[in-house]
């Protein structure tokens, strides 16, 4: 393993004082060392200006680099798209020597959640893939993955204040600022606006409820907002507590579903005689979305993109495996603002 000039982990081992050994543990990312150390030889890095031959440091690895993707299942579609999107990306990826396993589980299960990551062992992964849900159990179960030696990294959803090492996903406050620039333009002055998510335990749906609460109360003050509700991005309680949210308040004007359960939310317009009556903004443009859009249903879909997402969790775990240079610096994902003149 050499540096891509003149400067040679032997060197690197010199200046920061330790064993090339203890070089190769921290280039590696690999535990037992002491946070002191691995600081040593970060400086030194920097000092020395080592760079790191990444076709050898691959060659050198016993195995390919393993990721273990855990997307929830449901009938939230974009969680189908993201795993297709695993699969699909996957097999492109084997050529570059990543390994991408898929793990479905219960969706909005905190403990389902807990036991993947916990059963995932630094001996047949490198890198662990979540979409997280902000609770102390699944902060637990990262701070006992990465203990283990595990790289975690959060997809769509982060965990901010735990101990995982990246995430990848959307700018999801911004999003919801985009989606309130939106609806403030679409409903009259005084009108109401109905909130929706899946679960404000998702980072991402309380997220996109303050970026979008934030635009209103400073640039569209007499629009009112009733809610969240939180249908747990499923299509049955979506579907309910819209209806109790209608009956609650009549005159509503517009809806905004920072989650899933759009299926739900459309049906109970209709039955409702709302459907093209309320503004409705959504996100990810599935099957339900794609249809609402078709028939005036809904205004504007947010959309992002599974395959962007899961190359860039590729990127984020050689980065995090093999080392800084071995892929380009992450970008921010893209948020598509889709009409129904975008569909084809």
């Amino acid at each position: 393993m050499e540096s891509s000039g003149r400067v040679t982990v032997h060197d690197l081992a010199r200046a920061a004082g330790v064993s090339l050994a203890t070089v190769d543990r921290v280039l590696n990312g690999r535990p037992g060392v002491r946070k002191g150390t691995i600081e040593k030889v970060e400086a030194a890095i920097a000092e020395i200006g080592f760079r790191r031959d990444l076709t050898a440091s691959m060659l050198a690895r016993a195995r390919d680099i393993v990721l273990k993707i855990i997307v929830p299942e449901g009938t939230n579609q974009f969680f189908g798209k993201l795993a297709d999107a695993v699969e699909g990306v996957g097999a492109q990826m084997r050529a570059e020597r990543l390994r991408l396993d898929l793990l479905r589980i219960k969706a909005m299960d905190t403990r389902a959640l807990v036991a993947a990551l916990d059963a995932i062992g630094a001996d047949e992964a490198d890198c662990a893939v979540i979409v997280a849900i902000d609770k102390p159990e699944i902060h637990a179960a990262v701070a006992r993955a990465v203990g283990r030696g595990i790289k975690v990294i959060t997809l769509v959803s982060d965990l901010p204040g735990s101990a995982r090492h990246g995430f990848v996903g959307i700018d999801n406050r911004a999003a919801g600022r985009i989606a309130g620039s939106l609806m403030g333009r679409f409903v009259p002055q005084g009108g109401t606006v109905g909130l929706v998510a899946g679960s404000l335990e998702l980072i991402d749906h309380a997220e996109r409820i303050r970026g979008f609460s934030e635009i209103i109360a400073s640039e569209f003050p007499t629009v009112a907002l009733v809610g969240p509700i939180e249908g747990q991005d499923e299509f049955t309680a979506t579907y309910e507590k819209s209806l109790a949210l209608f009956e609650a308040h009549p005159g509503l004007t517009g809806m905004y579903n920072a989650g899933a359960g759009n299926a739900g939310l459309l049906m109970a317009l209709n039955e409702c005689g709302l459907a093209a009556k309320v503004r409705v903004i959504g996100h990810e443009l599935t099957g339900p979305t794609r249809a609402g859009l078709e028939t005036g249903a809904i205004d504007v879909i947010l959309d992002q993109s599974p395959e962007d997402e899961i190359r860039a969790v590729c990127a984020t775990a050689r980065r995090l495996v093999v080392g800084a240079d071995a892929a380009p610096p992450q970008t921010q994902l893209e948020i598509r603002v889709l009409v129904r003149d975008h569909l084809s």
